[in-house]
Protein backbone atom coordinates (compact mmCIF):
# COMPACT_ATOMS: atom_id res chain seq x y z
CA UNK A 1 0.00 0.00 0.00
CA UNK A 2 1.02 3.46 -0.82
CA UNK A 3 2.31 5.84 2.17
CA UNK A 4 -0.34 8.38 0.95
CA UNK A 5 -3.21 5.54 0.89
CA UNK A 6 -2.24 4.57 4.86
CA UNK A 7 -2.34 8.13 5.58
CA UNK A 8 -5.95 8.49 3.84
CA UNK A 9 -6.89 5.12 5.92
CA UNK A 10 -6.29 6.43 9.17
CA UNK A 11 -9.03 9.13 8.55
CA UNK A 12 -7.28 11.74 10.87
CA UNK A 13 -5.63 8.99 13.63
CA UNK A 14 -1.43 10.08 13.89
CA UNK A 15 0.16 6.88 12.34
CA UNK A 16 3.88 5.71 13.82
CA UNK A 17 6.72 4.82 11.49
CA UNK A 18 10.23 4.85 11.59
CA UNK A 19 13.47 4.53 9.57
CA UNK A 20 16.66 1.87 9.87
CA UNK A 21 20.49 2.14 8.57
CA UNK A 22 21.53 -1.12 6.35
CA UNK A 23 23.43 -3.61 8.40
CA UNK A 24 27.35 -2.83 7.09
CA UNK A 25 28.52 -4.89 4.81
CA UNK A 26 29.33 -8.32 6.48
CA UNK A 27 27.20 -7.86 9.46
CA UNK A 28 24.28 -10.38 9.86
CA UNK A 29 20.43 -9.26 8.55
CA UNK A 30 19.66 -10.69 12.03
CA UNK A 31 21.10 -7.11 13.27
CA UNK A 32 18.38 -5.28 11.39
CA UNK A 33 15.58 -7.36 13.04
CA UNK A 34 16.56 -7.40 16.50
CA UNK A 35 15.99 -3.51 15.92
CA UNK A 36 12.81 -3.70 14.26
CA UNK A 37 11.12 -7.04 16.26
CA UNK A 38 10.42 -4.59 19.52
CA UNK A 39 9.31 -1.82 17.31
CA UNK A 40 6.76 -3.87 15.78
CA UNK A 41 4.26 -3.46 19.08
CA UNK A 42 3.73 -0.20 17.22
CA UNK A 43 2.26 -1.41 14.28
CA UNK A 44 4.12 1.13 11.83
CA UNK A 45 2.10 1.16 8.35
CA UNK A 46 5.57 1.69 6.87
CA UNK A 47 9.55 1.58 7.45
CA UNK A 48 12.10 3.82 5.43
CA UNK A 49 15.50 2.30 4.62
CA UNK A 50 18.50 4.61 3.88
CA UNK A 51 20.91 4.55 1.38
CA UNK A 52 24.71 5.57 1.55
CA UNK A 53 26.75 7.24 -1.16
CA UNK A 54 29.97 5.96 -1.72
CA UNK A 55 33.18 6.79 0.11
CA UNK A 56 37.01 6.88 -1.22
CA UNK A 57 39.57 5.66 0.40
CA UNK A 58 43.15 6.07 0.05
CA UNK A 59 45.21 3.39 0.62
CA UNK A 60 49.81 3.83 0.40
CA UNK A 61 51.40 1.86 -2.69
CA UNK A 62 55.02 0.62 -2.27
CA UNK A 63 55.92 3.43 -4.49
CA UNK A 64 54.61 5.87 -1.65
CA UNK A 65 51.91 6.74 -4.03
CA UNK A 66 48.05 6.63 -2.77
CA UNK A 67 45.90 4.57 -4.66
CA UNK A 68 42.00 5.99 -4.58
CA UNK A 69 39.45 2.92 -4.04
CA UNK A 70 35.82 3.11 -3.99
CA UNK A 71 33.63 1.79 -0.65
CA UNK A 72 30.00 1.07 0.30
CA UNK A 73 29.82 0.56 3.83
CA UNK A 74 26.10 -0.18 3.66
CA UNK A 75 24.58 -1.54 0.66
CA UNK A 76 21.55 -3.93 0.00
CA UNK A 77 18.88 -1.59 0.41
CA UNK A 78 16.88 -3.16 -2.09
CA UNK A 79 17.17 -6.79 -0.34
CA UNK A 80 16.38 -5.61 3.15
CA UNK A 81 13.23 -3.83 1.72
CA UNK A 82 11.76 -7.20 0.38
CA UNK A 83 13.19 -8.52 3.72
CA UNK A 84 11.10 -6.18 5.88
CA UNK A 85 8.14 -6.18 3.44
CA UNK A 86 8.01 -10.45 3.44
CA UNK A 87 9.03 -11.13 7.40
CA UNK A 88 6.46 -8.60 8.21
CA UNK A 89 4.38 -7.49 6.31
CA UNK A 90 5.02 -4.06 6.35
CA UNK A 91 5.37 -1.55 3.54
CA UNK A 92 8.93 -0.77 2.71
CA UNK A 93 10.12 2.46 1.84
CA UNK A 94 13.86 2.77 0.39
CA UNK A 95 15.49 6.20 -0.05
CA UNK A 96 17.13 6.51 -3.48
CA UNK A 97 19.97 8.82 -4.48
CA UNK A 98 21.42 10.94 -6.89
CA UNK A 99 24.64 10.53 -6.03
CA UNK A 100 26.77 7.45 -7.09
CA UNK A 101 24.12 5.96 -9.14
CA UNK A 102 23.27 6.87 -12.71
CA UNK A 103 19.90 7.18 -13.84
CA UNK A 104 20.40 3.81 -16.09
CA UNK A 105 21.14 1.92 -12.62
CA UNK A 106 18.93 4.10 -10.86
CA UNK A 107 16.23 2.89 -13.84
CA UNK A 108 17.43 -1.04 -12.85
CA UNK A 109 16.86 -0.11 -8.93
CA UNK A 110 13.10 0.87 -9.69
CA UNK A 111 12.63 -1.99 -12.11
CA UNK A 112 13.79 -4.27 -9.06
CA UNK A 113 11.18 -2.58 -6.89
CA UNK A 114 8.79 -3.31 -9.06
CA UNK A 115 9.28 -6.76 -9.57
CA UNK A 116 8.87 -7.35 -5.87
CA UNK A 117 5.70 -5.31 -5.54
CA UNK A 118 7.91 -2.24 -3.48
CA UNK A 119 5.85 0.77 -4.65
CA UNK A 120 7.16 3.61 -2.03
CA UNK A 121 10.36 5.60 -3.03
CA UNK A 122 11.58 8.48 -1.25
CA UNK A 123 13.70 9.95 -4.01
CA UNK A 124 16.78 12.32 -2.63
CA UNK A 125 19.33 14.04 -4.30
CA UNK A 126 21.70 12.63 -1.21
CA UNK A 127 24.79 14.26 0.49
CA UNK A 128 28.31 15.16 -0.26
CA UNK A 129 30.79 12.79 -0.03
CA UNK A 130 32.40 12.56 3.39
CA UNK A 131 35.53 15.06 3.48
CA UNK A 132 34.03 16.88 0.01
CA UNK A 133 32.55 20.35 0.48
CA UNK A 134 29.58 20.10 -2.10
CA UNK A 135 27.91 17.73 -3.73
CA UNK A 136 29.26 16.67 -6.79
CA UNK A 137 26.99 14.86 -9.52
CA UNK A 138 27.65 11.26 -10.95
CA UNK A 139 28.72 10.94 -14.56
CA UNK A 140 25.71 9.93 -15.89
CA UNK A 141 23.52 10.19 -12.98
CA UNK A 142 20.93 12.90 -11.49
CA UNK A 143 21.90 16.75 -10.71
CA UNK A 144 18.54 16.99 -8.36
CA UNK A 145 16.04 15.36 -6.62
CA UNK A 146 13.47 16.71 -8.86
CA UNK A 147 15.26 14.91 -11.62
CA UNK A 148 14.86 11.47 -10.16
CA UNK A 149 11.26 12.50 -9.35
CA UNK A 150 10.63 13.35 -12.98
CA UNK A 151 12.21 9.86 -13.71
CA UNK A 152 9.83 7.92 -11.65
CA UNK A 153 6.52 10.10 -12.85
CA UNK A 154 8.06 8.95 -16.41
CA UNK A 155 8.26 5.39 -15.52
CA UNK A 156 4.82 5.87 -13.91
CA UNK A 157 3.43 6.81 -17.47
CA UNK A 158 4.81 3.34 -18.94
CA UNK A 159 8.06 5.62 -20.54
CA UNK A 160 11.65 4.37 -19.61
CA UNK A 161 15.18 5.40 -20.76
CA UNK A 162 15.27 2.91 -24.17
CA UNK A 163 12.99 5.08 -26.15
CA UNK A 164 12.14 1.33 -28.54
CA UNK A 165 10.12 0.33 -25.61
CA UNK A 166 6.25 0.69 -26.85
CA UNK A 167 3.56 -0.05 -24.64
CA UNK A 168 5.89 -0.66 -21.59
CA UNK A 169 4.69 -1.27 -18.30
CA UNK A 170 3.26 1.52 -15.88
CA UNK A 171 4.93 1.18 -13.11
CA UNK A 172 2.60 2.71 -9.56
CA UNK A 173 5.51 4.30 -7.80
CA UNK A 174 4.54 6.81 -4.57
CA UNK A 175 7.31 9.15 -4.38
CA UNK A 176 8.61 11.06 -1.30
CA UNK A 177 10.88 13.76 -0.97
CA UNK A 178 12.32 16.14 1.51
CA UNK A 179 11.54 19.21 3.06
CA UNK A 180 12.96 21.95 5.78
CA UNK A 181 11.30 23.52 8.37
CA UNK A 182 14.42 25.82 8.72
CA UNK A 183 15.25 26.03 4.91
CA UNK A 184 17.94 23.45 3.05
CA UNK A 185 20.99 25.00 3.41
CA UNK A 186 22.25 25.70 0.53
CA UNK A 187 19.27 27.65 -0.73
CA UNK A 188 19.40 31.26 -0.78
CA UNK A 189 16.40 31.96 1.16
CA UNK A 190 13.00 30.07 2.41
CA UNK A 191 11.08 31.75 -0.75
CA UNK A 192 13.40 29.94 -3.14
CA UNK A 193 13.14 26.57 -0.83
CA UNK A 194 10.02 26.71 -1.57
CA UNK A 195 9.92 27.13 -5.30
CA UNK A 196 12.25 23.87 -5.61
CA UNK A 197 9.94 22.18 -3.17
CA UNK A 198 6.66 22.66 -5.25
CA UNK A 199 8.36 22.08 -8.31
CA UNK A 200 9.17 18.66 -6.81
CA UNK A 201 5.20 18.22 -6.05
CA UNK A 202 4.76 19.87 -9.64
CA UNK A 203 6.83 16.91 -10.86
CA UNK A 204 5.00 14.23 -9.12
CA UNK A 205 6.14 14.03 -5.77
CA UNK A 206 3.00 12.83 -3.45
CA UNK A 207 4.48 13.56 -0.15
CA UNK A 208 7.19 15.36 2.71
CA UNK A 209 8.97 14.10 5.14
CA UNK A 210 10.85 16.66 6.85
CA UNK A 211 14.31 17.07 8.47
CA UNK A 212 14.43 16.85 12.06
CA UNK A 213 13.98 19.55 14.10
CA UNK A 214 13.13 20.47 17.81
CA UNK A 215 10.90 23.37 18.01
CA UNK A 216 7.43 22.17 16.87
CA UNK A 217 6.58 25.56 15.81
CA UNK A 218 9.24 25.65 12.88
CA UNK A 219 7.03 22.31 11.69
CA UNK A 220 3.69 24.57 12.26
CA UNK A 221 4.61 27.37 10.46
CA UNK A 222 6.35 25.20 7.54
CA UNK A 223 3.02 23.30 6.95
CA UNK A 224 1.48 27.05 6.68
CA UNK A 225 4.00 28.11 4.28
CA UNK A 226 3.58 25.05 2.29
CA UNK A 227 -0.16 25.29 2.48
CA UNK A 228 -0.25 28.75 1.25
CA UNK A 229 2.00 28.13 -1.95
CA UNK A 230 -0.28 25.45 -2.72
CA UNK A 231 1.22 22.61 -1.46
CA UNK A 232 -1.39 20.13 -0.44
CA UNK A 233 0.26 16.94 -0.02
CA UNK A 234 1.08 15.06 2.98
CA UNK A 235 3.68 16.45 5.07
CA UNK A 236 5.10 14.19 7.77
CA UNK A 237 7.48 15.51 10.39
CA UNK A 238 10.85 13.83 10.99
CA UNK A 239 12.42 13.52 14.66
CA UNK A 240 14.89 12.59 16.19
CA UNK A 241 15.77 12.54 19.95
CA UNK A 242 18.99 13.94 21.51
CA UNK A 243 20.62 11.26 23.55
CA UNK A 244 24.59 12.81 24.25
CA UNK A 245 25.61 16.23 24.59
CA UNK A 246 27.84 16.94 22.02
CA UNK A 247 24.96 16.50 19.43
CA UNK A 248 23.96 20.48 20.89
CA UNK A 249 27.00 21.27 18.61
CA UNK A 250 26.86 18.43 15.94
CA UNK A 251 23.53 18.51 14.52
CA UNK A 252 23.19 22.26 14.15
CA UNK A 253 26.36 22.21 12.50
CA UNK A 254 25.69 18.88 9.90
CA UNK A 255 21.88 19.45 8.96
CA UNK A 256 21.92 23.68 10.07
CA UNK A 257 19.05 23.87 12.33
CA UNK A 258 18.60 25.94 15.32
CA UNK A 259 17.95 24.18 18.54
CA UNK A 260 15.34 26.00 21.15
CA UNK A 261 16.76 27.78 24.36
CA UNK A 262 14.78 25.30 27.03
CA UNK A 263 16.28 22.20 25.30
CA UNK A 264 19.76 23.99 25.35
CA UNK A 265 19.62 24.95 29.20
CA UNK A 266 18.40 20.92 30.54
CA UNK A 267 21.36 19.59 28.54
CA UNK A 268 23.59 22.19 30.24
CA UNK A 269 22.35 21.66 33.68
CA UNK A 270 22.89 17.84 33.15
CA UNK A 271 25.11 16.00 35.39
CA UNK A 272 26.08 12.97 32.82
CA UNK A 273 24.81 11.82 29.85
CA UNK A 274 22.64 9.69 31.24
CA UNK A 275 20.68 12.45 32.06
CA UNK A 276 21.43 14.29 28.73
CA UNK A 277 19.67 11.26 27.00
CA UNK A 278 16.60 11.71 29.48
CA UNK A 279 16.01 15.34 28.86
CA UNK A 280 16.50 14.32 25.11
CA UNK A 281 13.73 11.66 25.04
CA UNK A 282 11.32 13.91 27.14
CA UNK A 283 11.58 16.38 24.99
CA UNK A 284 10.93 14.26 21.96
CA UNK A 285 8.03 13.03 24.00
CA UNK A 286 6.58 16.07 24.67
CA UNK A 287 7.00 17.03 20.69
CA UNK A 288 5.29 13.88 19.32
CA UNK A 289 2.29 14.60 21.95
CA UNK A 290 1.91 17.94 20.60
CA UNK A 291 2.23 16.78 17.08
CA UNK A 292 -0.46 14.50 17.32
CA UNK A 293 -2.76 16.32 18.86
CA UNK A 294 -2.56 19.35 16.74
CA UNK A 295 -3.12 16.42 13.64
CA UNK A 296 0.31 15.41 12.25
CA UNK A 297 -0.65 12.64 9.67
CA UNK A 298 2.48 10.36 10.86
CA UNK A 299 5.42 10.32 13.50
CA UNK A 300 8.65 9.55 11.78
CA UNK A 301 11.65 8.36 13.75
CA UNK A 302 14.98 8.79 12.44
CA UNK A 303 15.88 5.50 14.89
CA UNK A 304 20.02 5.06 13.85
CA UNK A 305 19.16 1.55 15.45
CA UNK A 306 18.56 2.79 18.83
CA UNK A 307 15.89 0.83 19.85
CA UNK A 308 14.99 0.85 23.48
CA UNK A 309 14.99 4.78 22.69
CA UNK A 310 12.63 4.67 20.61
CA UNK A 311 10.51 1.86 21.99
CA UNK A 312 9.98 4.29 25.31
CA UNK A 313 9.31 7.62 23.23
CA UNK A 314 6.70 5.41 20.63
CA UNK A 315 5.01 3.40 23.90
CA UNK A 316 4.13 7.11 25.42
CA UNK A 317 2.85 8.32 22.38
CA UNK A 318 0.75 5.58 20.87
Amino acid sequence: MKVTEHIKNAKGKTLISFEILPPLKGKKIKNLYDVLDPLMEFKPPFIDVTYHREEYLYKIRPSGYYEKTSIRKRPGTVGICAAIKYRYGVDAVPHLICGGFTVEETENALIDLNYLGINNILALRGDARKFERNFVPTAGGHNYAIDMVKQLKSMNDGQYLDHSIVNGENTDFCIGVAGYPEKHFEAPNMKSDFYWLKEKIKAGADYIVTQMFFDNQKYFDFVDLCRANGINVPIIPGLKPITRAKQMTSIPRTFFIDMPDDLVDAVRQCKDQDAVKEVGIEWCIQQSKELKAKGAPCLHYYTMGNVETFRRIAATVA
